[in-house]
């Protein structure tokens, strides 16, 4: 460290202030360069595909560029073990497992999966809706429970955050959205996962979600289509490709933002081409960082 500082400071001498300022930018990284999130999969996307090939699967998620992978439920065919193991080869960070709420048996199973993945985050799926937000008082019930989660998590050095769906973004009879319910309300442990896209098809503006929600949503889900409810809203496209202007996001985001995160719940052409094409048009917008 020593040495490099003396480098630079004999650079900044010889060449002067003003000029080489510039120069050090490019020559040693960016001096206060803009923020870009890292950019991420959610295994979901290629479900059916790992069902059969996982290996090969994984393999060409890798080459495509992207830095890491949110988990969800493996299936049968794949063993936790290996999974961890190929990711760990191909270089591919789990930064966040998406898991069933984890109380009782869930929780075990949970841990056993973050153990695995040495994954230190882990983020209720939502799915399906129920009944958890269908009045204040099965709300403030709910809200108890994700405390208790968060506290519990954060004693074994993992945090705890929430995804959403549409609901989440709607008003209740109660008055409330949940998910700004929970933020007013809700423990400081407790973290959000914004789908950005399930926001907007709920009717809200994602930027103004993130301007409200500020640090306390590190992860965004980013997938693009028409936005409207209904079997509508299931035909999506790569990013870029449908309605969501990602650029209002990742300036409302901004160094909020850790994982910019691909996801796809259904895509009527080749899934692989779909992850493609999403990571080309977020990494060559900057909006997200990736390997190539």
């Amino acid at each position: 460290m020593t040495r490099s500082l003396h480098t630079r400071r004999n650079f900044l001498k010889t060449l002067g202030w003003t000029a080489a300022a510039g120069m050090v930018t490019s020559a040693f990284g960016a001096v206060g360069a803009k923020h870009r999130a890292k950019i991420g999969m959610q295994l979901y996307t290629v479900r059916n595909a790992i069902q059969t090939a996982f290996d090969a699967t994984m393999t060409k998620v890798a080459h495509m560029g992207y830095r890491g992978i949110e988990t969800y439920a493996l299936p049968d065919t794949v063993a936790l073990d290996h999974a961890s193991k190929m990711f760990r080869d191909l270089g591919l960070t789990v930064f966040s497992m998406h898991v069933d709420l984890p109380v009782g048996d869930k929780r075990d199973i949970a841990m056993k999966q973050a153990d695995a993945y040495h994954c230190d985050r882990m983020v209720f799926a939502g799915w399906p809706e129920g009944e958890k937000y269908k009045d204040l008082d099965t709300l403030k019930r709910t809200m108890e429970q994700y405390n208790e989660v968060a506290a519990y998590m954060k004693s074994r050095g993992i945090r705890f955050g929430l995804h959403n769906h549409w609901w989440e973004f709607e008003n209740h009879p109660y008055g409330e959205m949940p998910f700004y319910y929970l933020l007013k309300h809700a423990s400081s442990d407790v973290f959000f996962e914004i789908d950005t896209y399930w926001a907007k098809t709920a009717g809200r503006d994602p930027a103004a979600i993130l301007r409200d929600f500020g640090k306390r949503a590190p992860l965004l889900h980013i997938k693009d289509g028409p936005a409207i409810k209904g079997e509508k809203a299931y035909e999506q496209v790569p990013a870029g490709e449908g309605v969501m202007d990602f650029g209002a996001i990742c300036k409302a985001g901004g160094e909020n933002i850790e994982w910019m995160i691909v996801e796809f719940d259904e895509y009527s052409k080749d899934i692989f081409d779909g992850v493609q094409k999403s990571y080309t048009y977020l990494t060559s917008k900057g909006y997200a960082d990736g390997k190539i």
